[in-house]
């Protein structure tokens, strides 16, 4: 019962404290974009003459470390524009200038929350539930994404635009040039002028101080546009040719070795291109030809020791851009479409296999959001051919509301030569988002797969109602996945499951005690029981956290407790450690704590102990960075299980993942990463280093090796692999 008392108790409780976080504006504030009469030259120093003559905005709002009141630092943010670019210029001062940056590397799409950032969010179509981000830091690489709904991102979308920074004893300057070509926005009607919604966002990352222009609540991010300003007085350009070509060529060696013998070795040249046409501002056409993936970042080695499948992120530049518009792509438990399904030769073979011709399509207004993809795999050594297919539309409604359809469909083709047949696999997709309030939103999914292997058809639905205030924050989580549903195309956690996650937290910021930025004592339930038959119980835990704390500096600490009530009904092995079958509880205990990692020197360390089952597993972890400037980056990671007693032979089992990286850049547009990680549970080690150049905007030259090692045979397995590969984008 106390399960169910919890979450009505928080709606209650929010309802009447959640006051601080206030409505959108009735009438947007506005923006006037002056015409740039002279040539605008990027290099971050804002001396053009049309500069000094453009409207400065500068009311910004605080946001953190608390709502409201005055900022310690000033933004004043100019906007202009020509026949080709949108242009925006920006001074953040600082009192100390040069010395008060924080920037922890130059990469580009760079992580939100260790860098000084100053950036705008633009929605052309006046959609209010969709926005596409420009942000950089004072050393002028580059972040663009695209977000929907103010809550998901696609951080893999990268257009062509251009920033250059410049920074002095006061501050520094950034000017972006964003071309219109770049944007997806809507004609004006004849006679009309255009209005734009934009959001400007500046974090200084020394005093953990965020503020945006206009006025946006603490508690939702800076891209809810329902509350953004409107740019006025832009005269858009007349629609010409919007296409963008970038071919590529590639050599790439592979190299298969037993001790000292070669096993395998092959050499191969090969050549692509990726098409991008904008048919309309509203609609958007890319074609990809002998697709090559060679430049993505590689997969980090995870030691499962839970009953879950373990959700690997798309890190693929075709399938990460406009990845947010497919239905459950915000989620990893229930997703009928992911990506990451394509390309692989099999469900467990985490071997390449070749893509011939992908294609997709995109058409955004403000009533509706249509989406296709076709991409076509080549067979294999282990996977025959296949075919697939993904079509989504959405409608919107009201000021944040969608509902939205999908149907994914895969083929898999007849192959002789691996004696397998015909296949096909459907699911269809009903999901959508209702926000009553700022404060609410109501997400729901209904999914159905059919497959032709199996002859099976199953069933998935998912239900979030979340509540945001400044004060509180609060979430009720129902999934069902029956032991049928299989998207071929799709991922989901586990099958033949229904599991209820209510919870929440307090948020308090300290007025007295301000070395406390943040502080969210909080629980949430977690519930698993069989979705068919009986219902039998599979897991329930509740994850108390009355320590969750963020300092002045944005040092962290945690101490948590997780009491743990088991079923084994299933045969279940974890690392190979064979749990017998039966019913368990047991506590888990968590610690965890890190220190500002704006500094040269971060660390952190964390400890996750207690009973396991029938025995004991102690989990440690610590972890370094060295950045003495942002050319260099230096970390290193470090994981240790310690499990005794465990199952049905009372084994004992000790794991060790090493992980070190190094980052070398020469400026935001030349860098060297590397990446070793070995674990020796299965005593395999692999090497990643990357020399990328960006020799001309969104143009590249890579030069990869990649390494591995299986030492667990005899003799030692050995696979290298060197790739160059040369990219080159033209706009027309």
């Amino acid at each position: 019962m106390r399960i169910f008392v919890l979450p009505f108790f928080l709606i209650t409780v929010m309802t009447v404290y959640g006051q601080e976080t206030f409505a959108p504006p009735q009438t947007a504030a506005e923006v006037l974009v002056g015409r740039a009469i002279r040539t605008i030259k990027i290099d971050g120093k804002l001396n053009e003459a049309d500069w000094e003559n453009a409207v400065i905005t500068d009311d910004f709002f605080r946001r953190e470390p608390r709502q409201g009141g005055d900022y310690k630092y000033k933004t004043e943010v100019r906007f202009l524009y020509d026949n080709k670019n949108l242009y925006v210029g920006a001074f953040c001062s600082d009192s100390i200038g040069i010395k008060g940056i924080r920037v922890q590397d130059l990469r580009r799409d760079f992580t939100w929350g260790e860098n000084d950032i100053i950036g705008i969010a633009l929605d052309p179509q006046n959609l209010k539930q969709y926005a596409v981000g420009f942000q950089t830091t004072p050393y002028g690489n580059q972040r663009d994404f695209q977000n929907f709904n103010g809550d998901s991102f696609d951080i893999g979308w990268n257009t062509l635009w251009r920033v250059r920074t410049h920074k002095t004893a006061t501050g520094y300057y950034a000017e972006f040039a964003i071309p219109f070509k770049s944007l997806r926005y809507d004609l004006p009607e004849k006679g009309k002028a255009i209005s734009w919604g934009m959001t400007l966002v500046r974090y200084a990352r020394r005093d953990i101080e965020e503020t945006t222009f206009p006025a946006i609540p603490q508690s939702f991010t800076p891209y809810r546009m329902t509350y953004a300003a409107k740019l006025i007085g832009i005269e858009l350009p007349p629609p010409a040719a919007n296409i963008r070509v970038e071919p590529y060529a590639l050599y790439q060696y592979d190299e298969s070795k037993s001790g000292n013998g070669t096993l395998d070795s092959s050499n191969d040249l090969k050549m692509g291109v990726d098409v991008k046409w904008a048919i309309t501002p509203k609609a958007v056409v890319d074609l990809t030809v002998n697709t090559d993936f060679a430049q993505a970042d590689v997969d980090r080695a995870v030691n499962n020791l839970e009953r879950f499948n373990i959700f690997f992120p798309e890190q693929r530049q075709f399938f990460l851009e406009n990845s947010g518009i497919w239905a459950g792509a915000n989620n990893s438990s229930i997703t009928p479409f992911f990506s990451r399904r394509i390309g692989l030769q099999g469900e467990f073979n985490a071997t390449p296999a070749p893509i011939d011709v992908g294609a997709r399509y995109t058409e955004r207004n403000e009533k509706r959001a249509i989406a296709g993809l076709y991409v076509h795999q080549r067979e294999a050594d282990n996977a025959q051919a296949a075919n697939f297919s993904v079509f989504r539309y959405q409608q919107n409604y009201g000021k944040e509301n969608n509902v939205g359809v999908m149907l994914t469909h895969r083929l898999d083709e007849k192959s002789n030569a691996l004696g397998l047949e015909n296949s096909n696999n459907t699911t269809i997709t009903i999901d959508g988002l209702v926000r009553p309030k700022s404060e609410w939103g109501i997400s729901y999914l209904a999914s159905v797969a059919t497959d032709e292997v199996t002859g099976d058809t199953g069933y998935a639905a998912r239900l979030a109602v979340n509540n945001n205030s400044n004060k509180f924050s609060f979430e009720w989580l129902t999934e069902f996945i029956d032991e049928k549903y299989n998207p071929r195309i799709g991922f989901v956690r586990q099958n033949n499951i229904v599991s209820h996650n209510p919870g929440g937290f307090y948020i308090w910021r300290p007025k007295k005690a301000d070395w406390i930025r943040q502080w969210d004592p909080g629980v949430f339930v977690n519930y698993n029981h069989d979705a068919t038959g009986t219902l039998e119980f599979q897991q329930a835990s509740l994850y108390i956290f009355p320590v969750f704390t963020w300092f002045k500096d944005n040092s962290f600490i945690e101490l948590s407790t997780t009491p743990t009530w088991q079923n084994i009904n299933f045969n279940f092995a974890p690392l190979g450690l064979q749990i017998e079958q039966g019913r368990y509880f047991y506590n888990r205990y968590r610690f965890r704590y890190r220190t500002d990692r704006s500094k040269k020197w971060s660390a952190s360390i964390g400890a996750d102990f207690g009973k396991f089952y029938d025995g004991q597993r102690n989990t440690y972890t610590a972890g370094i960075r060295y950045a003495p400037i942002p050319h260099i980056a230096l970390t290193g990671d470090y994981e240790h299980n310690n499990l005794n007693s465990i199952g049905i032979n009372s084994q004992d089992l000790e794991t060790d993942l090493y992980t070190a990286s190094l980052r070398l850049a020469l400026n935001p547009r030349a860098q060297l990463s590397t990446f070793y990680q070995f674990n020796s549970f299965d005593d395999q080690g692999r090497w990643n280093v990357r020399l990328g150049w960006e020799y001309s905007p969104l143009s590249f030259i890579y030069l990869v090796f990649n390494d591995s090692q299986i030492n667990s045979l005899e003799p030692v397995i050995n696979n290298r692999q060197f790739i160059t590969k040369i990219t080159y984008l033209k706009q027309f």
